[in-house]
């Protein structure tokens, strides 16, 4: 079947299985279960009305609990057993400790921590300037397009074009790589391969998602800002306050809570960080993280126990920052 047609056909069906789901389930709600009639009208009104959330809610439910719930318990049941010829085999704790005793997975966990350093906090404070600087400016609704473009891309795609700005060729060879035409110009001897250079290559790979998610930081920040009351800054230059103290003393404390939940909401995006590290180098060079070291032991090594271990493991590095997101979000709601 065409692809085209097969989404139009995908379409139709899910959008129109959904508005007859919630037709007909009202329907026999109100006129089957509780008709409102009778002795009865009253106390059947309220029983529908009860149940009628419930009712409307419970695709959403099935939805998480087939998608979220029940992989969560496979991959944890995965993570305490074998692949054995026939089934599996209970294994305890042993995938947990192969998992620690190899270097390749602290090198992982050591990179996710210097990305955790690293990215949240750059792309927050360019995200941030970049607020506070367009709002001044004229052009500023043209200046927030373009920083927030690369949001629209992909983090293969991303990753593809920073490969190439990355790229090396012979000495020879015309450089089609912008850093290292930047390099050569200002008197560097030779190409240098800049996604083998250990330690520095971490660095070069945290730069596509600090370019991604600037825009994404900018666009919630800028919102802040301007939910900023006047008077406040108002009354600071009427006291004598320059930009500066305007914006580090007046502005900044009272978007703290917003900036909070944007810097952890990067923090889970760089936790399972994987398109990007996948796409570049593949984890080779010392640049292996949680995400791609899951990806190897389960599809390369074919090792489901130690695979869904290290899953595990990013679910237990995610959680708590979730939680403390959703709990700072309901906060600047209320």
């Amino acid at each position: 079947m065409n692809p085209a047609l097969q989404g139009l056909i995908t379409i139709i069906v899910g959008v129109g299985g959904c508005i007859g789901y919630f037709y007909f389930s009202n329907q026999f709600l109100d006129r089957v279960l509780f008709p409102p009639k009778g002795p009865n009208a009253g106390r059947n009104i309220n029983r529908a009305n009860a149940i009628r959330p419930w009712l409307f809610l419970f695709p959403a439910i099935a939805a998480l609990g087939l998608y979220l719930a029940y992989p969560v318990v496979e991959t944890m049941r995965l993570s305490l057993t074998d692949r054995v010829p026939g089934g599996y085999e209970w294994a305890g704790l042993d995938n947990y400790q192969q998992m620690f005793a190899e270097d390749k997975f602290w090198e992982a966990v050591t990179n996710n921590f210097l990305w955790l350093l690293i990215v949240p906090a750059l792309s927050t404070a360019f995200g941030l300037l970049a607020a506070q600087l367009t709002d001044r400016i004229s052009w500023g609704n043209i200046a927030k397009s373009l920083i927030f473009m690369p949001m629209a891309i992909s983090f293969v795609g991303a990753a593809v074009i920073f490969k190439l700005v990355y790229d090396a060729r012979p000495e020879d060879v015309a450089q089609i790589g912008v850093l290292n035409a930047i390099y050569l110009q200002l008197g560097g001897e030779s190409p240098i391969t800049w996604l083998t250079v250990p330690f520095w290559n971490n660095f070069f790979l945290m730069a596509v998602l600090v370019w991604i998610q600037t825009g994404f930081a900018m666009v919630i920040l800028s919102a802040a800002l301007r939910g900023i009351p006047e008077e406040t800054v108002e009354a600071a230059i009427v006291d004598g306050a320059n930009p500066f103290q305007i914006f580090f003393k007046i502005k900044i404390p009272q978007i703290s809570g917003t900036i909070v939940v944007v810097w952890t909401t990067i923090t889970i995006v760089v936790l399972k960080v994987f398109d990007i590290v996948f796409a570049m180098t593949n984890g080779q060079w010392e640049t292996q993280v949680l995400a791609n070291y899951m990806y190897d032991k389960l599809f390369r090594a074919n090792d489901w126990g130690v695979g869904s271990a290290s899953a595990m493991i990013i679910m237990l590095l995610v959680t708590p920052i979730l939680v403390w997101n959703v709990y700072n979000a309901r906060k600047e709601m209320r």
